[in-house]
């Protein structure tokens, strides 16, 4: 047997009984009684309450070599009062794996992640949220998305692009970048899919845009959205950017958006300033 599973259920082993002994029926809404002989609850009691096998507990608890579910770990997790740490513990010793974080739709932009915006200068670049939500960006990506005046509640990348002329007139070859963009975001819809405000977008995009509820309707499912996007922008014409995302904080679902122009690998010239003094 590979000794590095051996420890690693020795581990789980004593986890688990220390946790179990470290409650008290109260704790659990049982009552005391008068024959208990042990510290903490008995292992039928934790089984019982996680309605899980006693026998599979059992086992589990001892550091045998047996398998259970995601859901089950879950159930034991509640019942011993685990905390987010104790439980990702839990799932890293009994599955090699943390668990699977819950889709969190909103959040606030990070002080850190602001100045992270404000320091990319001249590159468009925005932050989202997991609905999608456009919290936070810098000068330049106001400059080509337009954030700053439209209605709060309508500063959604998804909305502006299926919902909202002034900026989806402006893509070129809308009709191919239109599939890939929804089929990355069903990703995320799949992580958090009944929240509230995702169902509520996607409701509202079916009743505004033909095209988003055919295409929503494919059901098709991407990776991350990145590639080359061409803008149409007034007295230059079509620009071509490169386009990805990255994680800046994986608890909360946060990703920036980065663009970066292809074709001359100059940046996009500030409100006001001369294509001529953007290259000096």
């Amino acid at each position: 047997m590979d000794s590095r599973l051996d420890r690693t259920r020795s581990k789980l082993a004593d986890f688990l009984r220390r946790r179990r002994e470290s409650l008290s029926p109260l704790d659990v809404g049982l009552p005391v009684g008068k024959r208990r002989r042990t510290p903490g609850l008995r292992r039928e009691e934790v089984a019982a309450l996680a309605g899980v096998g006693i026998t599979w507990y059992t086992w589990l608890e001892q550091g045998r070599a047996i398998t259970v579910s995601a859901a089950f770990l879950d159930n034991v997790s509640r019942v011993l009062k685990l905390d987010e740490i104790e439980r990702r513990h839990l799932f890293l010793l009994a599955h090699q794996r943390p668990p699977a974080v819950a889709g969190q739709a909103w959040c606030e932009l990070p002080p850190l992640v602001r100045l992270l915006l404000d320091d990319l200068t001249r590159r468009p670049s925005y932050v989202l949220n997991l609905r999608w939500d456009v919290i936070g960006w810098n000068a330049a990506a106001e400059q080509l998305f337009g954030f700053e005046p439209r209605d709060p509640g309508e500063r959604n990348m998804l909305w502006m692009l299926f919902a909202d002329d002034r900026l989806n007139s402006r893509i070129v070859e809308w009709a191919v970048q239109a599939p890939q963009v929804l089929a990355s975001f069903r990703r995320d819809f799949a992580r958090a899919p009944e929240d509230e405000s995702m169902v509520a977008l996607v409701g509202a995009l079916e009743e505004v845009s033909p095209s988003f509820k055919v295409l929503w309707n494919q059901h098709d499912v991407h990776g991350r959205c990145e590639g080359r996007r061409s803008f149409m922008i007034e007295g230059r014409g079509a620009v071509v950017f490169d386009h990805s995302s990255f994680i800046v904080d994986e608890e909360t679902h946060l990703r920036l958006v980065f663009y970066a122009e292809a074709e001359s690998e100059q940046p996009l010239p500030m409100r006001g300033e001369s294509a001529e003094a953007s290259r000096v």
